[in-house]
């Protein structure tokens, strides 16, 4: 009864009955603890397991195997760390009691849950050396384990190795490669996984049907996720509120709000109730798209629907506050946030650190030193935040204190953007190619958005070789890899990912890259195109602030582009004009990047004495195409 109880769940009736059966004279005895060991266990309540583990040994009963098997399996469902469940095993095998498959499979799953993969891979070469026969748990388990640390080769090896034991793999084990090469953001290999699954016979679980639907989705190939989703109906499996939470989330970042609000509206026709991550996504996408109203009501419906928001959801809707000018709103929620004992984490304050930055360097400081008291590292976002508010001071002396302020709390990411935006690349410059080192190593986003700030701080105070310098290194590491394309008919330069300085300093890497191109005997194409994304078809949410200013550089630089006759945001011409503008006296000079320093007083870096320094009339010239 004890043991049928805690299989249902029914802990609270379970330990009734057994103290009843306690009182009845015969329930002091290893079956009853060990089955309400497991009850515990099953509900991973590990505390209690734990407490009646230790009731049991000083009411005289000696544990068995069994009892054993389920306290470590305790252990794994509860959390409880490594150590603690090796400290169990250890303890068995002083008591002379052999541990068997169930026993290392339980420990490999205290490994799996704790995403310590190394440790499960000893667990399991143990079992290997003990004799102790492996079955498609343990495999699953050891998998699993391996996944969570993210090192798939070794678990690809696993599987491999599954074939020469004859044990083969089951879906499980295909959901768990899947999802483990879906978190990696190994699209490729887990759709190419999902694939061989369904050509051996396996039919997919609702995990690795909502996982294909995510990684479609994260790819923005939306076509495939839907057709996903209705194979997944054919199967008789519904889409349930983890394939709508990942198609919504999806949909929002790739700019789709009003379809992220339909699949909104969709999942509670559909009898669905929305958890705390749907909420989460439907504001973030809110907040991309601009609609922050619609943002604010879904955060009433949230609060009325009574769930308890977290850290992502607060998070989500700071940022949307922030960036339609509510910076009061957000601040009131960070306090009640606060208030409901939720921290924020770095994502809330990059959110107030961006808004504050386009008005109020001052308050900009302010938040990052609240942020550094709360124990919250900078990343490489709070980075570009801080790099956005400089670009944004009214004077270079103003965006040299800010950084100069912020250098107290990281020398070297904000000494390289001192160094370089003072002019200073030969000194920096090794630090610098470091820094870029580990950005690429961060998500194709967060690459670009520092790059961006980065650039757009240096170009809009002058510093113009730099910002060319920095987009070259950009792109050598691939982000904006997509930015230079061509084909027999056209040649294209996409700047529709890009910041306005980027954007600029980018179109010069471009032209000169053309100009080598005829330098060395090739010709150009029949069509030359520069796109904006700002045009009919803008992939982009925003104004035209890109475009004007890409359209008013090439003025400057007197190139013959125009505005295509069915897009706004591509700028074309024909190849061979462009070949003789390229070719013509004045337009290398006119490609060629100087650094600017605009007629100010600002104190010597040799010196430490005031120093000004006047244009040339081409250095105006130049000057004037920063849009």
């Amino acid at each position: 009864m004890i043991s049928t109880l805690g299989r249902l769940g029914k802990v609270e009736i379970a330990q009734e009955v057994f103290l009843r059966s306690q009182k009845a004279g015969f329930g002091n005895n290893v079956y009853a603890y060990s089955a309400l060991v497991s009850a515990y266990g099953r509900s991973g309540r590990c505390s209690e397991a734990l407490k009646v583990f230790q009731a049991m040994k000083k009411a005289g009963c000696k544990p068995n195997l069994i009892t054993y098997n389920t306290i470590i399996d305790a252990c794994g469902k509860g959390g409880v760390d490594l150590k603690k469940a090796l400290g169990i095993f250890e303890e068995m095998q002083r008591e002379g009691v052999e541990p068997d498959r169930i026993t290392f499979n339980s420990l490999i799953a205290v490994c799996s849950r704790g995403s310590l993969w190394e440790e499960s891979q000893r667990v399991f070469s143990e079992m290997q050396r003990r004799g102790i026969e492996q079955d498609i748990f343990t495999y699953n388990t050891l998998i699993d384990a391996v996944c969570k640390g993210g090192q798939m080769k070794l678990a690809a090896t696993i599987m491999m190795s599954m074939h020469h034991k004859l044990i083969s793999p089951n879906v499980v084990t295909y959901s768990t490669m899947i999802d483990g090469y879906g978190k990696l953001g190994c699209f490729e290999e887990a759709i190419s996984l999902y694939h061989e699954m369904k050509n051996a016979g396996i039919r997919p679980d609702r995990v690795s049907y909502n996982t294909l639907v995510d990684i479609y989705a994260k790819l923005g190939r939306f076509e495939e996720a839907l057709t996903t989703c209705k194979d997944m109906e054919r199967a008789g499996l519904k889409a349930d509120v983890v394939t709508y939470n990942a198609l919504i989330d999806a949909y929002g970042k790739q700019g789709k709000h009003e379809d992220a609000a339909g699949l909104f509206v969709k999942m509670k026709t559909e009898g669905l109730i929305p958890n705390v991550l749907t909420y989460s996504a439907i504001i973030d996408a809110y907040s991309k798209g601009g609609m922050h109203l619609e943002a604010k009501q879904v955060f009433r419906e949230f609060k009325s629907a009574g769930l308890k928001p977290d850290v992502v959801l607060y998070s989500a809707l700071i940022d949307s506050y922030c960036k339609c000018g509510f910076v009061d709103d957000a601040v009131e929620l960070l306090q009640e946030m606060m208030q409901a004992g939720i921290q924020p984490n770095i994502v809330t304050y990059n959110s107030l650190i961006d808004a504050y930055g386009r008005n109020n360097q001052v308050f900009t400081v302010n938040v990052f030193h609240e942020m550094q008291q709360l124990g919250l590292k900078p990343n490489v976002v709070t980075f570009s935040a801080i790099l956005n508010a400089c670009s944004r001071c009214a004077s270079l002396q103003e965006a040299s204190v800010l950084l100069e302020e912020m250098r107290l709390f990281d020398t070297r990411v904000y000494g390289v953007a001192h160094g370089l935006l003072m002019g200073s690349r030969q000194q920096v410059w090794g630090e610098a190619e470091a820094l870029f080192d580990e950005i690429a190593r961060m998500d194709y986003g967060t690459g670009a958005a520092f790059y961006n700030a980065l650039t757009d701080v240096l170009w809009h105070f002058g510093q113009r070789e730099g910002a060319q310098k920095v987009v070259v290194a950009a792109k050598r590491r691939q982000v904006w890899e997509n930015a230079f394309w061509r084909s027999e008919q056209q040649f294209c330069l996409d700047l529709h990912l890009m910041s306005v300085g980027a954007a600029q300093a980018m179109l010069h890497v471009w032209l000169l890259d053309l100009r080598a191109l005829l330098w060395e005997g090739h010709d150009l194409p029949h069509v030359l195109s520069i796109l904006t994304g700002w045009g009919k078809h803008s992939k982009v949410a925003g104004d035209s602030t890109l475009k004007r200013a890409v359209e008013s550089h090439l003025l400057q630089l007197r190139a013959p582009f125009h505005v295509g006759r069915h897009n706004e945001g591509r700028l074309v011409c024909a190849g061979h004009v462009v070949r003789d503008w390229l070719q013509a006296p004045r337009t290398l000079d006119l490609l060629i990047l100087r650094d600017i320093v605009f007629p100010s007083v600002f104190p010597s870096q040799r010196t430490g004495q005031p120093e000004t320094q006047v244009l040339s009339l081409q250095e105006i010239h130049m000057g004037d195409s920063a849009g």
